[in-house]
């Protein structure tokens, strides 16, 4: 393994060069930019296995609700992409393909930036008839390809990890009824088990994804005060379904247009929120179920005492043999120092380290740490397996604790604009304001809420629990119809 050198600057001083640290050689090795192509990047063994987790708990969850697996080509036609109309509008973000060899193909093809217009059109001929709904499919473990200006290790990049549900309904309500189990899951993965706080936003109508009739996005906040997207789930109404002549035959025998959501949960976000929100200045924090090492176990031994470094060995190594049947355990048999392995399993964000050296078998005991705490803790070899459950429940506590302390403090209120200028200078987070409109007419103050604060953007309004207005509008002093939050964005 590569030497870890650490990180050199803190996370509260300097949270920009912190994360690059943490991802990068220096740090937890998660990554590696030094691929000869702008923006694409190398996904580094260590974040894969978190991903392949991820993965694991949405598909989990998703088959739950019914839905089925499926994998579409990663090329769409131009004519596909064209034919919704403000969909196409992701034409400026499109990698193109126009030859194969040196011969110029007929027709241009896109790398896939998102699904919808390579799956529809295979929806016309898979729906026919009320029986065949609804429809639930989804696709994982892809990749997606935009061409962003800027990139950033799991924040924002060219090539990035996707996973999409599409799912076709005969009636509205049904539309509705599923953009709220999409909530359900992403509080059972990303809140639940990845220990992230979020708000579940409806965005205004200006800010809607290209196609739908309405958004909703699960938003987080970063420690640089940056609100971050890690889900989104779209209502489509008729939209595609008309594009696309998506369309069944009733059980009165006439033929109606389906009803379509799509849900995105952002797995290279959730990845890097997670780092961004649990890390410290030693590295990684990791929930027990996504490390992809739960359990290290170093030896401490002498080779002045070969006969008592023997008896350590024997012991960790009955002791990974015994937790290797419920966990991921690793003994550490690398010739570096104790220290140095602390350090490095620390920076990987390790949950629970064991050390055994010959005191700790003078006592019939193992060592250990937990990395959400700077203690130890000494256990007794005979109640070590029914200890582990424990330790793991104990590491994901003060994960949660930590973040939700963390998200409780992030949101601000400000009724006018100077309020809002004068919060954005010392808080990092959420402003919730009054807000004339969410449809298109309150546009212009959102637009001048962002020109006149350096980038703070109206990010919506909570879905799940509606927060009555009073008042006037924080931007121009009309009646206000909705609190609404604003942030700075990724």
């Amino acid at each position: 393994m590569t030497k870890t050198k650490g990180v050199t600057v803190k996370k509260s001083e300097n949270f920009s060069e912190w994360y690059t640290q943490i991802c990068g050689e220096t740090g937890a090795q998660l990554v590696d930019l030094r691929y000869d192509v702008q923006g694409f990047i190398v996904h580094r063994p260590w974040s894969m296995r978190v991903f392949r987790k991820i993965y694991q708990f949405f598909e989990e969850e998703v088959e739950k609700d019914n839905h089925e697996p499926m994998l579409f080509p990663t090329v769409i036609p131009e004519e596909h992409l064209m034919k919704e109309k403000e969909h196409a509008g992701f034409t400026p973000e499109v990698f193109w393909i126009e030859y194969a060899g040196e011969k110029k193909l007929e027709k241009r093809l896109a790398l896939r930036p998102t699904g919808e217009t390579q799956i529809y059109p295979l929806y016309h001929y898979w729906i026919r008839s009320y029986n065949d709904l609804p429809l639930k499919g989804y696709q994982s473990r892809i990749t997606t390809f935009r061409n962003e200006m800027t990139t950033r290790p799991f924040l924002r990049g060219r090539e990035f990890m996707f996973f999409e549900t599409h799912d076709v309904f005969a009636s509205h309500e049904e539309a509705v009824a599923q953009i709220r189990t999409d909530l359900e899951i992403m509080k059972k993965v990303i809140r639940d088990k990845l220990k992230i706080p979020f708000l579940f936003l409806q965005r205004p109508k200006w800010d809607v994804f290209k196609g739908a009739d309405e958004t909703f996005t699960s938003d987080s906040i970063l420690p640089d005060g940056k609100r971050i997207q890690v889900s989104s789930t779209h209502d489509l109404g008729h939209n595609f379904a008309k594009a696309f002549d998506v369309q069944f035959v009733g059980k009165d025998g006439k033929k109606y247009y389906a009803f379509q959501t799509c849900f995105g949960p952002g797995i290279w976000r959730i990845f890097g929120t997670m780092i961004a929100i649990h890390g410290d200045d030693q590295g990684l924090m990791l929930p027990f179920c996504v490390a992809p090492l739960q359990i290290v176990i170093v030896p401490i031994t002498f080779a002045k005492d070969k006969e008592k470094s023997d008896k350590v060995l024997k012991v960790c190594e009955k002791l990974e043999k015994e937790l290797k049947e419920k966990y991921t355990v690793l003994l550490d048999l690398s010739d570096r120092s104790p220290g140095f392995k602390f350090n490095e399993w620390e920076m990987k964000g390790v949950p629970i380290r064991l050390e055994v050296g010959p005191r700790d078998l003078d006592n019939d005991q193992v060592t250990v740490g937990l990395r959400t705490s700077q203690e130890k803790l000494n256990v007794k070899l005979k109640d070590l397996n029914k200890k582990i459950p424990e330790l793991a429940e104990q590491n994901d506590k003060v994960l949660e604790e930590t973040a939700v302390r963390y998200f409780k403090n992030n949101v601000k209120d400000a009724k006018n604009l100077e309020e809002i200028k004068n919060i954005i200078k010392t808080h990092k987070g959420f402003v919730r304001i009054p807000l004339c409109s969410v449809q298109n007419d309150g546009k212009p103050c959102a637009d001048k809420l962002k020109s006149e604060t350096q980038g703070v953007d109206v990010c919506g309004f909570l879905f799940e629990k509606e927060e009555k207005a009073s008042g006037n509008c924080a931007v121009c002093g009309k009646k206000a119809t909705k609190i609404v939050y604003a942030a700075k964005s990724v």
